[in-house]
């Protein structure tokens, strides 16, 4: 599989002529482009290294900046909507798996966007962000086990003694 990432990353980063600064350690990416006086314009990225679903679909995301082109969409939300439809078509279109864990990504992601733009003033929110102006629903990282025991993770509490056999 590491194959098949290795070989998109190199494929996206030559289709779209973009150099990456940074890989980084964490979850997190930064997509900008420096345009020097001569009229050369160079497209850059910090990303992690893509080596899951969720790797990858941050790394699309960030080259999705550049395939659609800086503020082509206003608000910034919107572009924000905009690269991760980018990055979900790519996932699809190359067979790479679309997991929970991405889609809770982008919709966290867009929600912050969301928010981020109505803290500023957004007053009319565009109709393709209207499902991420909610929080997504929160779901419990570990279900109580059958028979009420323990839930994962957790260990046993023992009641304390108490002297005198109280």
């Amino acid at each position: 599989m590491q194959d098949r990432y290795d070989a998109m990353t190199r494929e996206m980063l030559d289709r779209y002529g973009v150099r990456v600064r940074k890989w980084r350690k964490d979850m997190t990416g930064l997509a900008w482009e420096v345009c020097y006086a001569n009229g050369e314009t160079r497209r850059l990225i910090e990303a992690p290294r893509p080596r899951g679903p969720v790797s990858a679909a941050i790394f699309l995301h960030e080259i999705g900046h550049h395939a659609i082109g800086f503020h082509r969409y206003r608000p910034r939300c919107l572009e924000e909507y905009h690269a991760w439809a980018f990055s979900l078509a790519q996932m699809e279109s190359l067979g790479l798996n679309v997991t929970d864990r991405v889609r809770h990504r982008v919709h966290d992601s867009l929600h912050y966007a969301v928010m981020k733009a109505r803290r500023r003033g957004l007053h009319a929110l565009p109709a393709e962000l209207l499902p991420y102006a909610e929080p997504r629903p929160k779901t419990p990282r570990f279900a109580p086990t059958s028979a009420g025991g323990p839930r994962r993770g957790t260990t046993p509490r023992k009641s304390p003694s108490r002297p005198g056999g109280r």
